[in-house]
């Protein structure tokens, strides 16, 4: 697959999106309509396994100027593991997060998703690192992720909401659990474990 094919189309995406937020004229709408789908068929063809009109519906909701989109997550550690929950809708494990939500600032929405997802009140202590997903081997997807990890320390337990997660543990660096590729990879945790280590900040 060509990495640089899918990075166009997403370039062309993000024309057309803000082109349609943007524009006034009704001839320029038309063409950025069509310029959108073109994307849509491009990504499809290129992810497989979907239809230019399923990629459609999940760019829906984006509107206004084109920007990444923001996942934050947390790092956790205790005695040399680090925590790790496991996503209902893979069976994989990840750091607990998600999406950045409107109305709260990144360290508190990776505190909140510790509290729903892992069942752990946390306080959230530095920044850690900051992964450009498109960067990194991750499986293809139509979105350019940036992703925000916080270092948290647990100051009381609570119960997980149950919701997206079924699963909560510690693991070792070197014991890791199957991971949710698309979420974070081996080596990223690698990368948290040595700079929670070393007390670096690191990002792409």
């Amino acid at each position: 697959m060509s990495t640089s094919r899918l990075e166009q189309a997403r370039r062309l995406l993000a024309v057309a999106q803000t082109g349609l937020a943007y524009g006034k004229d009704k001839f320029d709408i038309q063409r950025f309509e069509e310029i959108a789908a073109i994307a849509h068929a491009q990504m499809a063809e290129l992810i497989g396994d979907t239809t230019a009109e399923d990629v459609a519906r999940i760019f829906m909701p984006e509107a206004g100027y084109a920007n990444p989109k923001l996942d934050v997550r947390a790092a956790v550690f205790s005695d040399n593991k680090i925590l790790l929950v496991r996503e209902m809708s893979d069976g994989l494990w990840t750091l607990p997060g998600g999406w950045a939500d409107v109305g709260a600032s990144p360290a508190q929405c990776a505190a909140r998703e510790v509290l729903e997802e892992a069942g752990y009140v946390v306080r959230i202590t530095r920044f850690l690192k900051l992964i450009d997903m498109l960067l990194h081997p991750h499986p293809v997807m139509p979105f350019h992720i940036w992703k925000l990890v916080f270092e948290g320390e647990i100051t009381a337990q609570a119960r997980p909401d149950g919701i997206e997660t079924d699963g909560v543990a510690f693991f070792a660096e070197d014991a890791l659990p199957p991971l949710s590729l698309g979420r974070i990879l081996p080596e990223q945790i690698a990368r948290l474990f040595a700079l929670h280590r070393n007390g670096q900040v690191e990002f792409d």
